[in-house]
């Protein structure tokens, strides 16, 4: 773990023309600046090349920045930008639920599949049901409403890390729920 010294060093350094001592700075904030991608995105893909591209931003105005000490807030605000700049820029067809592809396939659906989808998404919405009300809301609005665990965080009045333990321990609900409606 770099100093803030040393960050500093390096970018005044970039700032120089030392392409070397960008490429220090990379390998130390891609991480975080790919978390915040992927955290935006919530798709591992989009989340590698939007985290590339606002390095490659970073590169270009990093003469503009006139605080050197400020580059890391700097990086990350242009991370969140660009990744929320992207997940407003989506095609809406990324947007929707997955059955809306299951018309996509490389066979014909025949009337078993229909039959077993419709049973299986059934099952989900019976075993949701039998969840204690925070454990369903919870599912219902990570994977059904598509919200961001910032989003859940301030709807429910709670840190994300309990929202991420809540995510965790619905799901094992819901598994163990599913598990018992139908014994192996």
């Amino acid at each position: 773990m770099m100093t803030e010294e040393q960050i500093t060093s390096l970018v005044l350094q970039a700032q120089a023309g030392d392409k070397q001592a960008f490429g220090e700075l990379v390998e130390q904030f891609e991480p975080t600046v790919f978390a915040i991608t992927l955290r935006k995105l919530r798709n591992r893909a989009e989340a590698h090349e939007v985290t590339q591209d606002v390095l490659i931003q970073a590169f270009r105005k990093l003469p503009q920045l006139r605080e050197a000490e400020r580059f890391a807030g700097w990086l990350r605000q242009i991370a969140n930008r660009m990744a929320i700049n992207r997940a407003v820029r989506k095609p809406r067809e990324a947007m929707r639920s997955p059955e809306t592809f299951d018309v996509v396939q490389s066979e014909p659906d025949t009337p078993l599949d229909a039959v077993l989808r419709s049973e299986r998404r059934a099952q989900v919405m019976d075993g949701l049901h039998r969840l204690r009300e925070l454990d369903r809301q919870t599912l219902i609005a990570f994977y059904f409403e598509g919200r961001s665990l910032q989003e859940m965080s301030d709807s429910f009045d709670s840190p994300v890390g309990t929202i991420k333990r809540r995510l965790h321990t619905a799901r094992g609900r819901l598994r163990e729920a599913l598990s018992m409606m139908n014994p192996a």
